[in-house]
């Protein structure tokens, strides 16, 4: 049962409850921890209006806006269907708002202990084997509906990538394609089970084998989330394919979380796709 008490910091108020992730003294005392608490009641007592989200943590409408606009934007939460909520009443619908997959993937929860040791009791009694055909049938799963490399030219590889990326996003991993060199980097920005990849690399290698597998040439890992770097990052070489029209530009930067060790200069050629990510 949730605790009504709430105290009040520069006019704004922050609910306390049994099941909360918001921790402390509940005190909302910045932009941060006032997030954190719009992201509780959504998560806790979505779908909710933006009315009672205010009521319940003592914020104004326009602060209460700003942070529903900002959680949307980032993909985080959205406005739930009209069919899921009954109104009630006359006049105006009020929206309801909940979070989404990506949204509930960032939350912190407890069950990496729980998918670790069970991955360490799949080992002890399958071996290494065993680990590394969990990992494959993993990444198969969610690459499932990704169609192959038609070709071999760059825009065939390119194209694949972008299909990859989409894929692993709806998976919740927020990833993203980008050109760089002769090439191009396929970005995961959010892991769900980095914690566990930590202590089994199997998933990542299991992840890059799949990249291969799909784009028809040997990939690159250059950067992983599980190692402690802000992304995990691909890359996949296009030295050699048809790519003319970006042969000779050579002025865009490389993913911050990665390097290119061949020594070719990243290109400007960056299509203009919405699952590209922005240089």
């Amino acid at each position: 049962m949730k605790s009504s008490a709430s105290t009040t910091h520069g006019g704004e108020r922050a609910r306390r409850g049994t099941t909360s992730t918001v921790t402390g003294s509940a005190v909302v005392g910045h932009e941060g921890q006032t997030r954190g608490a719009v992201v509780t009641l959504l998560l806790e007592e979505g779908p909710i209006t933006a009315s009672d989200i205010g009521t319940r943590l003592g914020l104004s409408a326009a602060g209460v806006r700003r942070h529903l606009e900002a959680l949307i934007d980032n993909g985080e939460a959205r406005i739930t269907s009209s069919a899921v909520v009954t109104q009630r009443g006359r006049g105006r619908p009020a929206k309801y708002f909940q979070l989404t997959a990506i949204g509930r993937s960032r939350l912190g929860h407890t069950y990496d202990d729980l998918a670790g040791a069970a991955m360490r009791q799949l080992r002890k009694i399958g071996g290494d084997s065993a680990i590394e055909a969990f990992a494959r049938q993993r990444v198969e799963a969610i690459v499932a509906d990704v169609e192959p490399a038609v070709g071999s030219r760059a825009v065939d590889v390119e194209e694949a990538a972008d299909r990859i990326a989409d894929a692993f996003t709806a998976a919740g991993f927020a990833a993203t394609t980008r050109q760089v060199g002769n090439g191009v980097q396929i970005c995961q920005h959010h892991c769900p089970v980095s914690h566990v990849a930590s202590e089994f690399p199997e998933l990542c290698d299991a992840e890059r084998q799949a990249f291969s597998d799909l784009l028809g040439t040997h990939v690159q890992r250059l950067a992983t989330i599980a190692n402690g770097d802000c992304a995990c990052t691909t890359h996949v070489p296009l030295t050699g394919r048809n790519r003319p029209e970006i042969s000779k530009k050579s002025n865009s930067m490389p993913h911050p979380s990665s390097s290119i060790t061949s020594g070719a200069q990243p290109s400007t050629g960056d299509r203009t796709s919405p699952r590209k990510e922005l240089a």
